[in-house]
């Protein structure tokens, strides 16, 4: 139903972690696209979710990243995990670059399941009727964004079909707006004549390896609003100064403010998860527990919330 686009980086492989278990009870079916070298913290993310009873779909062949490159590395852990973890889904990005004859030699290459994931490759009507009939693949996966429905139309008889649409409009921290839109594909998918969909969290599509000074702390928070159709919307808390990258600390405290203020009034909407009691623990106490742990809080509020609104 729900598909989630992880990239490997520390914070999304522990929300990843730390998901596992709601994962599995609402048939969610994580993507992770690996871009980090080491490779210990997906191990043990495979295994918790192993462990859990989730399927996942981790991306052989990354296009980002340190193994984007050379995947060799990745294509060894596949091989390694799934006589073991037969939830574990191979996923091939199929992009501009892609040939027909290199995907059907990735679509061979694998023992296990497959999901093709499609994004800009350009030869859909041959590649739909050489894969016709294979049994190994799981699911076709449509970054919106990089094909119409022109080109989905040709895999429409298969039975396991997502759309990924990026609901999340990437800025400078201090150019969000206090609230915008964010999807109505998890109320629409099945309209858009789709078995699930996906989208990039609070994160975006758009990759970078982040760091440099941070001038403007912001908290982002995802809610249902049913007095919109059930829109999903996002909820930006922004800190107060916003000219010199001193005191993260501060910041944070100040953007934590705003958001205690928003979650305590019963005409927000946004859902109590345990993202959302942590950060009022953290108020609190006065803590900051650092940038990459807030972004990991609001990864999970946003998985919490969707189990919610499946609920």
């Amino acid at each position: 139903m729900y598909y989630p686009y992880f990239r490997g980086r520390q914070y999304e492989l522990i929300a990843i972690r730390e998901s596992a278990l709601t994962f599995a009870e609402k048939n969610f079916v994580p993507i992770i696209e690996p871009v980090k070298k080491r490779l210990s913290g997906l191990h043990k993310a495979l295994d918790i979710l192993h462990e859990s009873g989730a399927h996942v779909i981790l991306i052989a062949n990354p296009q980002i990243g340190d193994h984007s490159n050379d995947n060799s590395d990745i294509t060894n852990l596949i091989k390694e995990k799934h006589p073991e973890q037969h939830k574990l889904i191979c996923g091939l990005l199929l992009t501009e670059k892609t040939t027909v004859a290199e995907a059907i030699e990735s679509c061979e290459k694998f023992d296990s399941e497959i999901a093709l994931i499609h994004v800009g490759f350009s030869h859909a009507e041959e590649l739909s009727r050489k894969i016709s009939g294979a049994e190994n693949i799981n699911a076709h996966i449509f970054f919106e964004n990089r094909c119409g429905k022109l080109y989905q139309s040709h895999f429409q008889d298969h039975p396991n079909r997502i759309l990924i649409r990026d609901g999340f409009e990437k800025r400078r921290n201090k150019d969000y707006p206090a609230a915008e839109f964010y999807s109505e594909l998890h109320a629409t998918y099945k309209l858009e004549g789709m078995n699930g969909f996906g989208d990039f969290l609070i994160v975006g599509n758009e990759y970078s390896e982040g760091g440099g000074p941070v001038y403007t702390v912001t908290i982002h928070l995802t809610y249902i609003d049913p007095d919109r159709n059930r829109e999903m919307h996002i909820r930006h808390f922004k800190s107060d100064r916003q000219n010199t990258p001193r005191d993260p600390a501060g910041k944070f405290s100040e953007a934590l403010v705003k958001l205690i203020a928003a979650v305590d009034d019963n005409n927000s909407n946004i859902f109590e998860t345990r993202a959302v009691v942590e950060y009022k623990n953290f108020h609190r106490k006065g803590h900051f527990p650092g940038l990459g742990y807030a972004k990991k809080l609001s990864m999970l509020h946003h998985t919490d919330t969707l189990a919610q609104f499946f609920s």
